[in-house]
């Protein structure tokens, strides 16, 4: 069984290398907002703590959140418009190991877009940042995409194969930018500070804010509660739509 998943995680990486459409934009974009936003116009300090450092949490959140949702959305969506997804229960391989292999490549392009932000912020942005803390910082965003990994697995199940990516985008932009990602959300009016409560990726900031000694002073087991709560519930709508599809694959 180990071989069987370690082998769809090889695959699966492969097929992301031969898809740049998903793999560059997915890269790409979190590090060029950051570099244009915290480098070059170099942005106000936040509240104790130089903005540069500030954007790390967040726009790593950004992107951890943006190769999770287009990984899972926008991958299995299209796979089950292809029918990929029936050919593949034709075969021995347990449908575990699918999921495992798209976990897997989400938390690799996690890792590698967070490293290249601590990279640009440390030698290019005036960072200053223990190793201990920066390794606290990839591991709580890296963790954290299994949220959005949910969330994801939720919009593959009933997007279908063309309209997945629009869908993803209309969740994934105007949410991030409610949350405080794209502007913190102390700048933010304040009833757009309260919407923001209610949003997964404002709880998943703070939690790396924190990490850098930034956030809004709320405990760390209330965001990690809502995060708990919103994984759950993506799955259960997750599970649904997935029985949906063996309904009408079985009768």
């Amino acid at each position: 069984m180990l071989r069987v998943h370690l082998l769809e995680i090889k695959y699966e990486f492969l097929k992301m290398l031969r898809m740049p459409q998903y793999s560059l934009p997915t890269l790409l974009f979190p590090i060029i907002f950051y570099v244009f936003f915290a480098i070059v116009f170099h942005a106000r300090s936040a509240p104790g703590i130089s903005m540069a450092t500030y954007m790390l949490a967040t726009y790593g959140a950004f992107g951890v959140i943006g190769a999770s949702l287009f990984g899972f959305g926008v991958g299995v969506a299209i796979e089950r418009g292809q029918g990929w997804l029936q050919v593949k229960r034709t075969t021995p391989m347990p449908f575990s190991a699918y999921i495992v292999a798209k976990l897997a490549m989400a938390l690799v392009f996690s890792a590698i877009i967070v490293i290249a932000l601590l990279i640009l912020g440390v030698s290019f942005g005036g960072v200053h940042i223990s190793l201990g803390r920066a390794l606290g910082l990839l591991g709580v965003l890296v963790s954290g995409a299994l949220t959005f990994c949910a969330l994801g697995l939720a919009v593959g199940y009933y997007a279908g194969p063309t309209s997945a990516a629009p869908i993803v985008n209309l969740i994934y932009l105007p949410m991030s930018f409610l949350s405080g990602l794209w502007v913190p959300i102390w700048a933010m009016p304040r009833g757009l500070q309260k919407l923001a409560f209610f949003l997964p990726p404002f709880h998943f900031s703070q939690l790396a804010l924190r990490v850098i000694g930034s956030g809004r002073g709320l405990p760390a087991y209330v965001h990690v509660i809502a995060m708990t709560v919103a994984t759950a519930l993506f799955l259960a709508i997750a599970y649904k739509g997935y029985l949906r599809d063996e309904g009408k694959m079985f009768g």
